[in-house]
């Protein structure tokens, strides 16, 4: 787990940790929030919105659609599964925001084009780099007539169908906080060596989210407690929210229930930094090159969420997910019924705990459709955890 050291040292050596130093010089210390905003989203310059952006095995990570297109197949299943329960429309919208390098959308068309449902989905891409943009358009050429691209989701209009993301919301731009006498925030100021942590007191705002979860940073939280807070989640419900006419939102991202995220033993923290593939102790190096993520409060995504008239249906772990919705009889009508064991041991990776079965987890939400029964939470739903 990273514990950021309370001064990190580097030069400045980019044109965005310049802009960043400008802008805490003329404006004063900056929350972390903003500084991981413009280290991923800075418009050219930041590590989702540049050219050469890279995910995947040969860059700085990769996820469950990169290491088995096995899983892109499971979705579709679950695509199939929720248009029924819909009353199978005759358009069924599948909305991905964030949608990588295409291949989660290649691998659930290609399923639903073999099991000859693919006419009644219609599939459209959330993406706001647009380097990326064209590398998804080339990865789904041969269904060009299926997908179609927005650069925010300003830009959808109403949906029917299902608002998909999968490791989208371990992005979004967190706070840190750390406990010293009382809770603080921190923020970043500079100096002559580079940028310096510098602890705020904490606002309002992140002292009420703690109440909200039942959580009392005095008791719970000792000395040198450090975590994050992942308000942008809130917005960013609301937004989607007032896009879905009916329908599901399937998340798929790592995460915990607040209990387990705040729990007094994790001291770290969830913050983690990648670049090529190995984790790096110190977010403030690479600025602009490497990623930056935090685990995801699931209890916040279901109070968030339900607040706003989305019913929460099921949370669990990918493993128990994925074996629950049939990804043993997908695997024998994909690979037959003796698949080699390279492409087992990559299925395990999917599904075992020492892979991404575990630590990746599946939360479904739906408006205006009832109270379906979906299978992929048969095996165990821990929607009493939340």
């Amino acid at each position: 787990m990273f514990f950021a050291p309370p001064c990190s040292t580097v030069e400045v050596v980019s044109p965005l940790e310049k802009i960043i130093v400008d802008k805490i010089r003329a404006e004063g210390p900056l929350s972390f929030d903003v500084f991981m905003d413009a280290a991923l989203y800075y418009p050219g310059l930041g590590y989702y919105m540049k050219q050469g952006s890279s995910i995947g095995r040969s860059g700085d990570y990769y996820t469950s659609p990169h290491l088995h297109s096995l899983f892109g197949a499971m979705i579709g299943v679950q695509m199939e599964e929720m248009r029924q329960a819909l009353g199978s429309p005759g358009r069924f919208q599948i909305v991905e925001i964030g949608a990588g390098m295409g291949h989660l959308a290649e691998d659930m068309l290609v399923y639903l084009s073999r099991k000859e449902t693919l006419t009644h989905f219609e599939y459209i891409i959330v993406e706001r780099n647009p380097f990326v943009k064209s590398i998804q358009q080339e990865c789904l050429q041969d269904f060009a007539d299926r997908v179609s691209w927005r650069s925010s989701l300003s830009e959808l209009d109403g949906v029917t169908g299902c608002i998909l993301s999968n490791e989208l919301l371990d992005a979004f731009p967190v706070k840190l906080v750390e406990m010293h006498d009382d809770l603080m925030e921190i923020c970043l100021n500079v100096s002559e060596s580079g940028f310096i942590e510098t602890p705020l007191p904490a606002g309002d705002l992140l002292r009420s989210y703690f109440e909200e979860f039942g959580i009392d940073p005095r008791k719970r939280f000792r000395r040198g407690y450090k975590t994050e807070v992942n308000l942008a989640v809130r917005g960013w419900l609301k937004e989607i929210s007032s896009k879905l006419v009916s329908g599901f939102v399937l998340t798929i991202d790592y995460g915990y229930p607040a209990g387990d995220y705040y729990d007094e033993e994790r001291v770290c923290g969830t913050l983690l930094c990648y670049h090529r593939h190995q984790r790096v102790d110190d977010p403030y190096r690479n600025v602009g090159d490497q990623d930056i993520t935090a685990h995801v409060n699931f209890s916040a995504l279901r109070k968030w969420s339900e607040e706003i008239g989305l019913q929460t249906l099921g949370f669990t772990a990918q493993g128990p997910y994925l074996i629950s919705l049939g990804i043993d009889r997908v695997v024998r009508e994909l690979l037959g019924d003796e698949p080699d064991s390279h492409e087992i041991s990559k299925i395990k990776g999917l599904i075992l705990p020492q892979g991404m079965g575990e630590s990746h987890k599946v939360m479904v939400g739906c408006r205006g459709v009832g109270t379906p029964v979906l299978r992929g939470f048969g095996l165990r739903n821990m929607l009493r955890k939340l």
